[in-house]
């Protein structure tokens, strides 16, 4: 047995960036961005731009929070000549300057140009892209000053270029300034196909039917592109109508609007009601709204219904218990004026939303003069108090809860036979895939939501990164599933319980573990693979040859 010694060992990470690595290689992002963004020799560079934006995806999907000028740190105890595929290369390649220069690259090319022609390329090839395009917005917050004055706003046909500012924080950090991200996604894989960086205080009700146009348009200059249907939350509702000539849309109208309003009042046994799956029933309608002839068709959830009555009836109960305290102490009150009396009811009755209240003003008589009254003396009226009856309104109430339930949905695609009331709500539902990578970029345990740039040019790029992010994981969690469905295969969830359709952060966890043992004899080194199990090896072979080479040593 050999003589070793503790300084004969050493480790190297590998754990899940090894799937990572899988994804990036098969869907050959480093060579489509390197195609695009050619490296420039006279910086003395070691890797290319697409190297350096795959180890940027490495740390967006490392689960480690490291600042822009640590990131050569995050790669020091990685097997990166295994990631990277070569022995020669070393983390300092990828230190802040060389990762500075790769975002000004992306900036200076168009980030939104250059995630759009990576993802339709994609998508296309893969087969991703669906009928409709989902678009919705988040916020990212940004630590640390960011003084307008001190950046250089570059002008882009004539408007400003995106830049951190406040606005409405949906994240609900409003001290800090922000970044608005926009995100359009396709498909089953909920895909994403359009980003777009904007200024923290830009409207929803604006850049969503613009960027819808956009896309439109670039599908039109493209060869055998997908003809869209664009899907939105009510945000878009009132400026998207004016694309209605261009483009197919799906939207949810806003109750503000008195026809929705109405519509969504009236009583049930007035309507003409069809029967869903899953507890879903609708009626339609025609609409003319704003001149636009579209389809409202207007739906209910059972579960929904019973999620919001819930809510209502804590409603009530909270206006009766707060309204109960009001009434009380203004009934002990003592006013010198019945009209300030009258008045303070009226102020209360306005609050009333399920209650009702029965009120009257009582004087408050007196004998003045001291001693006990004498027969023939009258009381003088000294002040005035409220009496009260405080009771629910029924019919108040039972006709909010007639709404649960219920929203209407529009779309300007009158042919029911292409578009049936039931494929509207199948698309208008298909926004949760957009929201969900919004909750990817934005979850704490990922730690991409905090920017640290201070530069706008920079921080637009590095948002195109992390969008990048989301693709590579969505598309390798989309793939692994439909591998399972194929292979009638399942995994353990985090419950113990077998499924098809893990999350794809809980297959990264389970390969926490692994790691590269370096064993030194006699001027080599020995590199195994370790912990791996029987489990992690099954998952494997649901992935690519980088992934069998990296974990197995299989080429």
């Amino acid at each position: 047995m050999e003589d070793f010694q503790s300084e004969d060992f050493s480790t190297k990470y590998i754990g899940h960036l090894g799937l990572v690595v899988d994804k990036i290689d098969d869907l050959n992002l480093v060579r489509l961005i390197d195609e695009r963004l050619p490296i420039s020799q006279s910086h003395g560079a070691k890797v290319s731009h697409g190297e350096r934006v795959a180890a940027m995806i490495l740390n967006g999907l490392g689960f480690i929070d490291s600042r822009l000028y640590l990131f050569s740190d995050f790669l020091q105890d990685k097997a990166i000549d295994k990631l990277f595929n070569r022995a020669d290369i070393k983390p300092e390649y990828f230190n802040d300057d060389a990762l500075g220069r790769c975002l000004d690259e992306i900036s200076t090319y168009g980030s939104t140009k250059l995630f759009t022609e990576l993802s339709f390329l994609i998508g296309k090839k893969r087969g991703l892209l669906g009928k409709s395009v989902n678009i919705d917005t988040t916020t990212l917050s940004l630590y640390g000053a960011y003084d307008q004055n001190d950046l250089v706003l570059e002008q882009t046909e004539g408007q400003e270029a995106p830049h951190p500012a406040q606005g409405y924080a949906k994240s609900g950090r409003h001290d800090l300034k922000q970044m608005v991200l926009l995100l359009a996604t396709t498909g089953a894989a909920s895909f994403p196909v359009w980003m777009e960086a904007h200024s923290g205080n830009a409207s929803d009700q604006k850049t969503m039917p613009a960027a819808a146009e956009k896309i439109r348009m670039l599908c039109a200059g493209l060869q055998k592109s997908p003809d869209f249907m664009y899907v939105g939350d009510s945000a878009i509702y009132a400026n998207i109508l004016q694309h209605s000539d261009n483009m197919k849309w799906i939207t949810r109208v806003p109750e503000r609007i008195r026809e929705a309003r109405e519509l969504v009042l009236t009583h049930k046994d007035s309507l003409t009601w069809h029967s869903l799956e899953n507890g879903y029933s609708y009626c339609n309608s025609d609409s003319n709204y704003n001149d636009v002839a579209q389809r409202w068709v207007m739906f209910f959830s059972e579960a929904a219904y019973h999620r919001e009555c819930k809510t209502l009836d804590k409603n009530i109960k909270k206006e009766f218990d707060v309204q109960t305290k009001a009434w009380w102490h203004l009934s002990n009150r003592v006013f010198e004026c019945a009209v300030d009396c009258l008045s303070e009811i009226e102020t209360l009755k306005k609050k009333l939303k399920y209650h009702q209240v029965t009120a009257q003003v009582e004087d408050i008589k007196k004998h003045t003069r001291p001693g006990r009254p004498k027969p023939e003396d009258v009381a003088e009226v000294t002040g005035y108090k409220v009496s009260y009856e405080l009771s629910k309104n029924a019919e108040k109430c039972e006709k909010a809860r007639e709404t649960k339930g219920r929203f209407i949905l529009a779309t300007n695609e009158l042919d029911a036979s292409i578009v049936s009331s039931a494929d509207i709500l199948k698309e208008y539902k298909a926004q949760s895939g957009t929201e969900r990578g919004f909750k990817f970029i934005k979850d704490d345990t990922f730690q991409v939501d905090s920017v640290f740039l201070k530069t706008e040019n920079r921080i637009e790029a590095l948002m195109m990164v992390m969008t990048l992010c989301l693709m590579v994981y969505g598309v390798s969690e989309y793939e692994l599933r439909q591998s399972l469905i194929k292979n009638n295969a399942t995994v353990p969830s985090q419950t113990k319980k077998e499924t098809q359709r893990p999350s794809m952060k809980w297959i990264y966890f389970l390969f926490r573990s692994i790691n590269e043992l370096h064993i030194q004899t006699d001027n080599h080194t020995r590199k195994i693979v370790v912990n791996l199990n029987n489990l992690l090896k099954r998952i494997i072979g649901y992935f690519g040859q980088r992934a069998q080479a990296i974990y197995l040593n299989l080429s």
